[in-house]
């Protein structure tokens, strides 16, 4: 459904939804049929600059194959774009126009387009795909979920200007999936060559803003590509002169911003500011859902008291989730019993596995040897049963960090001592390479079941470069790994659907993952804002966003 008469495919980018949905249709029709005065609401305007203000952390780096986390996401979505889109979760063509697979499944050719250049001037052609595939595998760039999302590749080849042919290990049937993704986007090869310091302030994309300044602390400036090429079958050149992007870390403090006009789009809305939102209202709410996996808790197997089953169980069964999840987020986030996000068409759930059980919690710790001492921690051998969990402030919201602060008061009913550490995100990636958690709640999105793949197969359990290991909840399962490698593998939907749902199976009745929610994705934003979409990890899109003011 095509919303904006010059918006981009929406195979491409999606167009805003959620409580301003209808509102977007009524100004789209004014604009089909020519109505409205230049400047008024129902009319796109072009000019001005965009303020976005962000409560997630501010990246270290702008360069999204470098480290490859949701923050960056969100800014390089701006000025870097992918070789396919995705509609509906089958790719569509984006920089690349078409792709073919061999009949074993192991080469992948992809040809691009050929009018498309970076906004340094070098030109899109074959040997930037290749070199944007071995930057993001080079183990100097330090990446993570680029590294991971590429694994199957052993060699890209530039066949001509316009082709290239890449080898795969293994058939991988999520790996177009994977190109949509910012992580591993295309950027200027001549800007690769640059020191990574200098490509980690001022990355260069050909997407319809490029970064022309960074005060580290307080904002990014981006400015408008005048050059850019539009891809999907639109014409639309950005209608923004330029995009300010801000880090406010306060939700209060942003929020404020956001009222007064200082700011124009918000992200990490609190649950009371989005139930103040309304489609006829000053501030509206965009309800984006990130695909992949699940909010949820990751159970640490591999070392301390969680390698005891028994624990795990008594942990989840004593975490009384629901009350908190009402009465925090007032009915904007929906309990999950599934490792999937909901968007993903093959989340499978067994909410019998996760009902609230103290009593039942109570027992498995007496039969598993842990008993109540003088102060109400169980202990065994004289050790208490204290579990770390490392809390990231830039990840996680207030409302969020509260529901952690009940679930560790109802642990302490059944005898489990939480040990809740809020730290912040480079402190908080430490605690984790170090191994130094036993319960954590870890974001991750990717799109597609195959970040099952990523998340627990026994091989993430290895570090990638960037010293990050995905694999949280340490499952080392070879039934598991079997399931998740054939449905990687398999090119029949159904059969893959099946496998996914056998592997979830698998992974929820290990009892190492306690779901919460869906990862909230919620952007709040003037009325004033039009024309905005959502990528294939819905991060919103400016590039055909307009202001009426």
């Amino acid at each position: 459904m095509i919303l904006d008469p010059v918006q981009k495919s929406p195979a491409l980018r999606r167009i805003v939804t959620g409580v301003a949905s209808a509102a977007t249709i009524l100004l789209a029709v004014t604009a089909c049929s020519g109505g409205g005065a230049p400047g008024d609401s129902s009319t796109p305007v072009r000019g001005g600059t965009l303020t976005y203000a962000s409560g997630d952390a501010e990246p270290t780096c702008l360069d999204p194959h470098v480290g490859g986390n949701y923050p960056q996401a969100l800014l390089s979505t701006q000025y870097i774009e992918e070789l396919v889109g995705l509609d509906d979760g089958k790719p569509t063509p984006e920089l690349a126009t078409k792709w073919a697979t061999s009949n074993d499944g192991k080469t992948l050719t992809f040809t691009l387009r050929d009018d498309v250049t970076f906004t340094d001037g070098t030109p899109f052609d074959a040997a930037a795909v290749v070199a944007n595939i071995e930057h993001v595998q080079d183990p100097a760039t330090a990446s993570s979920t680029g590294y991971l999302a590429l694994q199957s590749i052993t060699k890209a080849t530039a066949t001509d200007d316009q082709t290239v042919t890449l080898s795969l290990s293994r058939p991988d049937a999520a790996l177009l999936e994977s190109f949509s993704q910012p992580w591993v986007g295309m950027e200027s090869p001549k800007a690769l060559q640059r020191k990574q310091a200098t490509n980690c302030e001022s990355p260069v994309g050909t997407g319809p803003f490029r970064v022309t300044d960074w005060k580290h602390g307080d904002r990014v400036t981006l400015t408008k590509n005048a050059d850019y090429t539009p891809l999907g079958g639109s014409t639309t050149k950005p209608r923004l002169d330029g995009l300010t992007w801000r880090f406010l870390p306060d939700s209060t403090s942003r929020y404020a911003a956001l009222q007064s006009g200082q700011v124009d789009v918000i992200d990490n809305a609190q649950p009371d500011q989005l139930k103040a939102a309304s489609s006829k209202a000053a501030i509206r709410d965009l309800d984006a859902p990130r695909p992949g996996a699940s909010n949820r808790l990751e159970l640490n197997s591999g070392h301390g008291v969680f390698q005891d089953e028994s624990v795990r169980k008594a942990f989840i069964a004593a975490a009384e989730i629901d009350p908190g999840l009402e009465s925090l987020f007032l009915g904007t986030a929906k309990r999950s019993y599934s490792v999937l996000s909901s968007v993903e068409p093959t989340s499978y759930s067994d909410q019998a596995l996760f009902a609230y059980d103290p009593s039942e919690a109570k027992r498995l710790l007496d039969a598993a040897g842990w008993k109540p001492n003088s102060d109400g921690v169980r202990e065994k051998d004289g050790k208490p049963l204290t579990v770390t969990f490392p809390v990231s402030t830039n990840q996680s919201v207030p409302a969020e960090r509260s529901l952690f602060q009940q679930i560790q008061a109802s642990e302490a009913k059944v005898g489990i001592s939480v040990k809740l550490e809020e730290l912040d995100l480079s402190s908080w990636y430490a605690a984790l390479a170090k191994n130094q958690y036993d319960v954590v709640s870890a974001p991750y999105t990717k799109v597609g079941p195959d970040v099952l793949r990523i998340l627990y197969d026994s091989a993430s359990i290895t570090p990638a470069p960037s010293g990050y290991f995905a694999n949280l909840a340490q499952l080392d399962d070879p039934v598991l790994d079997r399931l998740l490698e054939r449905a990687a593998q398999t090119a029949d939907s159904s059969e893959r659907a099946d496998l996914v749902e056998q592997a979830q199976k698998t992974i929820l009745e290990s009892r190492t993952v306690l779901p919460l929610y869906d990862q909230q994705n919620h952007f709040l934003y003037r009325s004033a804002v039009h024309g905005i979409s959502t990528t294939s990890v819905s991060t919103p899109w400016f590039g055909t966003a307009w202001l009426a003011r």
